[in-house]
């Protein structure tokens, strides 16, 4: 009866009572000691119970918590759990209408840090903000590829202040790769002017106009302007021409020599103005980071020699790192794996006399790339071997079974590990000293003499139009944590990359799994 008394809190119910009275006759004398406990602890009105009651009660339910207590809780709520509290009960919707609550809720869920209280005292309150701005568009907050056909691109949409923005992140002008990134806004939402969410298209040079946005599918939405003779010149196309080369390359026509990057700058600039109207946009998301990664894995830009800076994410998967192009051009476009490195094959450079060599390069590295061919044929033999073998020992007969044995063995012998295979002996030192060889082109000559590690990787060349595209033989050289950088034997040129420090809100993958289905999407949209 004790435990009954304190569990219901306020005395015995009448169930209780009825329990105690069954008791009482079951289980005779015994029942005294539970009935003088009960009495000792419930007691009569004006006993020991007033004398325990002097304070307030205690609350028997959550409505009945004093209304400060209950704003701390529902501000600890996700907004999208606030609605469903608001339908409990009268109190409950009066207090959800706080606007400490919602003040709280843009601030962690989507990292508002501008003042609040300035857009509240202009009529907006941070519950509409939340309801008719944040929450609509969140699905939309993150990293994002437009469909420009083979040039791709790199849209961030972020929480900017009071608005939502669309940044379009541009490389540096060509060759400063270790430059900032330039951003250029598309569009933006906001509250300002009316008491719904606003979208303003942000291209041209008239400033902002009406503009529109759909969601077209999970992870994927396009935008559409509504007024677009506000992109348009008084000087026609060709100073809309002059203005983008300025923005996009830093310099005129005229200081372009070279004829066919002259052609592949015009011939940029047409297909592109195309999308000036409608854009789709497919999400793209940042590797996740293992604790076995050689590196941070993130994006980075790079130089590809005519086509100018382009931008990559570098990924790892298992012994494999993988360089994407999230930024392509006519031969190999966006989407495409640029960069394939074999981590399990270290190659030891030579002294700097013999890096200058060419011809020493191309011994080491093409010599590790044999080794992979005769690998692969390997492979593919014993595979044959296996399947024509099972299908004879199905049979019954004896020879299928020796040629297995024998094919085993010859396997063995080829898996063995070669002279380029990791081993502590020939493990290269933590900082060595590096310099390209002689005859090997690179857009940016200023780049690091020292490196940690170098690997044997493949990088994909292709034709105009990615016609007749193979994976070639090169090297992969990591500087440092920031920078890395790839020769490409059969091109005889360098690029150099750089990481990409912006901060990127929204973006990380949320495994491995969601992360290698999207590589694998993205690939598919330019083959």
């Amino acid at each position: 009866m004790a435990v009954c008394a304190r569990l219901c809190g306020v005395g015995q119910s009448r169930r209780c009572r009825r329990r105690q009275r069954h008791n009482q006759q079951d289980q005779g004398s015994d029942s005294d000691m539970d009935e003088e406990e009960g009495e000792r602890i419930v007691g009569k009105r004006g006993g020991s119970l007033n004398r325990t009651s002097t304070g307030p009660p205690h609350p028997q339910t959550l409505a009945e918590l004093p209304p400060e207590l209950l704003v701390e809780i529902f501000s600890l709520l996700p907004g999208t759990a606030l609605p469903n509290v608001a339908l409990i009960c009268k109190k409950f919707r009066q207090i959800l209408s706080t606007e400490t609550i919602w003040r709280r809720r843009c601030i962690e869920e989507f990292g508002m840090k501008e003042d609040l209280r300035k857009m509240e005292v202009g009529g907006v309150s941070s519950r509409e903000l939340y309801v008719k701005l944040l929450h609509p568009y969140r699905h939309i907050l993150g990293l994002w590829q437009p469909d420009i056909g083979p040039y791709g691109g790199l849209l961030n949409v972020v929480v900017d202040g009071l608005f939502i923005i669309g940044w379009m992140y541009l490389p540096p002008h060509d060759p400063r790769v270790e430059d900032p990134m330039r951003r250029r806004p598309l569009f933006r939402i906001h509250m300002w002017e009316t008491k719904k969410a606003s979208v303003e298209c942000m291209y041209g040079h008239k400033g902002p106009h009406k503009g529109d946005i759909q969601t077209v599918k999970k992870d994927e939405f396009s935008t559409k302007c509504n007024q677009t003779d506000h992109h348009r010149m008084p000087g026609g196309r060709q100073e809309e021409f002059r203005t983008w080369l300025e923005e996009e390359w830093g310099r005129t026509l005229e200081e372009i020599f070279h004829e066919h990057m002259q052609e592949l700058i015009l011939m940029k600039f047409i297909y592109t103005s195309q999308y000036d109207n409608c854009l789709t946009y497919r999400r793209i998301y940042l590797p996740p980071t293992l604790p076995s990664d050689l590196l941070q894995p993130g994006l980075f830009k790079g130089t590809y020699g005519s086509h100018g800076l382009e931008i990559v994410m570098l990924s790892f998967h298992g012994t494999s790192a993988r360089a994407t192009k999230l930024t392509g051009d006519p031969n190999v476009p966006a989407g495409q794996l640029t960069l394939d490195v074999d981590l399990s094959r270290p190659v030891v450079l030579p002294d700097l006399e013999h890096q200058r060599k060419i011809e020493e390069l191309s011994r080491l590295v093409l010599g590790v790339h044999e080794e992979v061919q005769r690998e692969v044929e390997q492979r593919a033999k014993d595979s044959s071997a296996t399947v024509n073998g099972a299908a004879e020992g199905a049979c019954g007969g004896a020879s299928g079974a020796e040629g297995m044995d024998i094919d085993h063995g010859a396997c063995s012998d080829s898996c063995e590990p070669g002279p380029s295979s990791s081993s502590s002996s020939s493990s290269p030192p933590e900082a060595q000293p590096f310099v390209l060889p002689l005859g090997v082109m690179a857009r940016n000559e200023v780049y690091p003499r020292t490196c940690r590690k170098c690997f044997y990787g493949t990088g994909l060349i292709a034709g105009h139009g990615f016609t007749s595209p193979e994976r070639t033989p090169g090297l992969f050289v990591l500087f440092d944590e920031d920078r890395f950088g790839f020769i490409w034997l059969e091109l005889k040129s360098f690029s150099l990359y750089s990481r990409l420090t912006d901060h990127l809100a929204h973006a990380h993958a949320p495994n491995m799994e969601r992360f290698e289905a999207m590589l694998r999407n993205m690939q598919s949209w330019t083959s």
